[in-house]
């Protein structure tokens, strides 16, 4: 007997029954997206490699550990996407929206690194992006944040996130910065941690993600880089926040808040929840004026956010909302007359759009057809026998609630539901 193959460790299916709730988070979504007159883009999941060594950086634990990388059959060097963003650039770029144009863009779909798989966290994950380009004021970063506090109150989450805040300044505010977090944390190497000891030298910045307790206790008495903001950041910053505080979104400034790609700049936001242990950031992002022309076009201001979709479940669930059942009507034909009955279930499709119609299939006794049209989650059971063909009616018979079983004219049907739906 052959052995069964299954999926890739961290590389989930995502069953029936999970993706009535991943359609109702999507609906949602897509719902505050379009409000705000942002327009989907679609980019493929496989690019050049050298797409996201550019973008991301190359000292980069995604670019060096995480990335799903290969050769194909022209021995060019291909890459799983492991982010949007830099996908997103590209196909702006390649096509021409980003010649003196502004573009507010959203992306779904998933996404590869190779991490170790916890809940959460996942090998092939899902995540929904917001891009948008040419815009440079901090009115379009609260525009971002309002966009994402308005998702939260639409999926039922607005009581379990926080916004935290901060502002990485120009890259000559970093550079000048790092040189002095380097000095700072170079006379207190033996306190920090083994990851914080290797970021040293290469990526200083992330060692204020460090989640450590030693290293956490070090950085206390850390360098501040709001201290080392120029003025046009400062007064970016101050834009933003007078913007958010004006429209009563609470947020808390995180002087350690770094994002882990070397493309940010200025603004820079997370919104988490410690409702999920470790994994508590669900949407995160900030301003990237540099990129497009770091990946061969013209200076361009950019801001986005990327939420993980499989996180966002988890809290959903956690919330348990009611979501309706796929089957609205189950049609069942007894005797010989399936073919007229599966004439009504088409006249009801028609007469009905987006409700679910399900014809049963496959014979059976009454008995039979009843569980599964039970089990379909159904709100209501058209029965079609020998009878009610030779008598011009179909039996209605309710599923769901206290109303009582009774037959109507084939014409009448559609009238029928529509009061058994409402």
């Amino acid at each position: 007997m052959s052995k069964k193959i299954t999926s890739i460790r961290g590389m989930n299916d995502i069953l029936p029954e999970q993706t009535g709730l991943w359609q109702w988070l999507e609906d949602r979504v897509r719902g505050v997206l379009t409000s705000y007159g942002y327009q989907e883009i679609r980019m493929p999941v496989v690019e050049q490699t050298d797409l996201f060594k550019r973008s991301i950086g190359e000292v980069t634990d995604i670019v060096e550990k995480e990335m799903y990388t290969f050769e194909d059959r022209n021995g060019d060097s291909l890459t799983l996407r492991p982010e949007g963003t830099a996908s997103c650039v590209r196909a702006c770029e390649q096509h021409g929206l980003l010649y003196n144009q502004t573009q507010r863009l959203w992306y779904t779909g998933p996404m590869f690194r190779h991490e170790r798989p916890q809940a959460g966290r996942y090998r092939q994950f899902h995540q929904i992006g917001v891009e948008v380009f040419g815009i440079g004021g901090p009115d379009i970063d609260a525009e971002v944040i309002l966009l994402t506090a308005r998702l939260w109150k639409a999926l039922g989450l607005a009581d379990k996130v926080t916004l935290e805040l901060n502002s990485l300044g120009d890259s000559e505010d970093r550079a000048r910065y790092r040189d002095a977090l380097v000095d700072y944390l170079k006379t207190h190497f033996d306190r920090l941690d083994e990851d914080s000891q290797k970021r040293l030298e290469r990526s200083p910045l992330r060692v204020l993600d460090s989640k450590d307790p030693g290293t956490r206790e070090v950085l206390q008495d850390a360098p501040q880089l709001a201290e080392y903001l120029n003025a046009d950041a400062r007064e970016h910053f101050d834009g933003l926040k007078a913007l958010l505080d004006a429209n009563g979104i609470a947020y808390k400034v995180n002087p350690y808040l770094v994002r882990g790609l070397d493309y940010y700049g200025k603004t820079v936001f997370e919104w988490t929840t410690d409702a999920l242990g470790a994994q508590g950031t669900v949407c995160a992002g900030g301003r990237y004026d540099g990129l497009v022309e770091q990946l061969g076009g013209k200076p361009t201001p950019g801001v986005g956010f990327a939420m993980g979709v499989e996180r966002l479940i988890l809290l959903i669930e956690q919330e348990k909302p009611e979501l309706s059942a796929p089957v609205d009507v189950y049609v069942m034909a007894m005797g010989d007359v399936l073919a007229p009955t599966m004439a009504l279930a088409e006249q009801l499709r028609d007469a009905l759009p987006g409700r679910g119609i399900q014809l049963h299939c496959g014979g059976g006794s009454f008995k039979s057809q009843m569980k599964k049209a039970d089990r379909s989650g159904a709100a209501v059971a058209l029965i079609m026998g020998e009878d009610e063909l030779a008598s011009g009616v179909v039996t209605v018979k309710p599923l769901r609630g206290q109303a009582e079983q009774k037959q109507v004219a084939q014409g009448d049907v559609t009238n029928a539901l529509i009061s058994f739906l409402e």
